[in-house]
């Protein structure tokens, strides 16, 4: 149970290290620090464009091409024997 507290608060203690600076200017930076990197955590994913679009379905294309190979060439090894 105490391990379950432990990695519930280990996020929040890390945001709060930076009150218990003491110097001004290191504080300052550290509070640039975590507000870069909860930036980085929100910012949203790209938009999905139409030149990814095509290389997916290309990609799927040609998975199910070497699919189609592949069964084509179980169908000739023998099942019953």
């Amino acid at each position: 149970m105490s391990f379950g507290l432990i990695i519930v608060a280990g996020p929040a203690a890390a945001i709060e290290t930076c009150r218990f600076i003491e110097a001004k200017a290191e504080r300052e930076a550290c509070y640039h620090r975590q507000e870069q990197d909860l930036a980085a955590k929100r910012k949203p994913e790209p938009p999905v464009t139409r030149s990814s679009e095509s290389k997916t379905f290309d990609q799927l294309q040609q998975m199910r091409r070497d699919d189609e190979e592949v069964y084509r060439s179980m169908r000739g090894i023998c099942r019953g024997c």
